[in-house]
């Protein structure tokens, strides 16, 4: 039962106001409702920005292959430089949309401003938040309304609190179908890209009823040390992951250094799939056909 009288200044986030884990359901074109917060283990996988079309569709072949679920690619990308690749806007949306049903795959990318909404609606099937826009408040209110999975991530310097009152915004706006994403915080520590916090998961796991997914690659930045904390992050009880995958990342516009090759993420599925059982879980699937309707 519901109780929305939570002690918490996340209200509708809280565990106080529901008790059960929201399931956020994100369906794919091929008659399948991937399932979130459930029983079993999501991946989300693609290159860090879209740069072609013929990348995408070999990345998204590769990645669907493996076992990943659903399709991550950045056609709008916020760089620290502004002299560094921006993404290809809509038509590297269109390439990903294009990719990702080609293989049953429902796409995932960030939006950086709302102004962007009319351009996207029509391609994307979750919405990024990224970290630098975790409390860019407007942008959740405005993404918030438009009622479609979102996937949070947390800031560079947020507290879990902070992590979980930019939650609060997307569920206050309109939306339930909201993801937490752990991706890393700013340490003093330098040999790593960033710090995963894994301690996150179980915390949050305490704090809300929302699903919680990890990103090792931009927690770490390095590329074989990437599939040993998606595991980690799996055992720690994440829901899922989403992961860096490029066919060629010594020629990636971005991120090429954090980017698995393909065949390190297959060797990273079939270790989630041994890891999966001794959690009670098991892998998400993706049909290899449509579903045929009957006549």
């Amino acid at each position: 039962m519901e109780n929305t009288e939570s002690q918490k200044p996340y209200k509708l986030a809280s565990r106080e106001y529901k008790k059960e884990n929201t399931i956020v359901e994100i369906p794919n074109n091929r008659g399948q409702v991937i399932r979130v917060g459930g029983s079993r283990i999501v991946t989300i996988a693609g290159p860090c920005a879209v740069e072609s079309r013929e990348q995408m569709l070999e990345v998204a072949a590769a990645v669907a292959a493996s076992g990943a679920v659903m399709l991550r690619g950045g056609a709008y990308k916020p760089r620290t430089s502004p002299y560094s690749f921006q993404g290809l806007g809509e038509e590297g949306l269109k390439y990903l949309k294009e990719a990702g049903d080609k293989y049953g795959l429902p796409v995932v990318t960030e939006i950086v401003d709302s102004s962007l909404i009319p351009i996207m609606e029509k391609y994307v099937d979750v919405y990024q938040i990224g970290a630098r826009n975790m409390q860019n408040f407007e942008l959740l209110k405005k993404v918030g309304m438009l009622g479609k999975p979102v996937i949070l991530k947390r800031g560079l310097s947020a507290t879990i609190e902070d992590f979980l009152m930019a939650a609060e915004y997307l569920l206050a706006s309109g939306t339930e179908k909201v993801i937490l994403c752990e991706r890393g915080i700013r340490t003093f520590e330098k040999a790593t890209r960033n710090t995963l916090d894994l301690s996150a998961i179980p915390v949050l796991r305490g704090l809300t009823h929302l699903p919680i997914i990890v990103d090792p690659s931009h927690a770490v930045g390095i590329r074989d040390k990437i599939p040993p904390m998606g595991l980690a992050s799996v055992a720690g009880g994440a829901d899922g992951i989403i992961v860096e995958v490029h066919c060629h990342p010594e020629k990636a516009l971005s991120d090429g250094p954090q980017a698995l090759y393909p065949q390190q993420f297959d060797k990273l599925m079939h270790d989630i799939e041994a890891l999966a059982p001794v959690l009670g879980k098991s892998i998400a699937h993706i049909r290899l056909q449509p579903l045929a309707l009957s006549k």
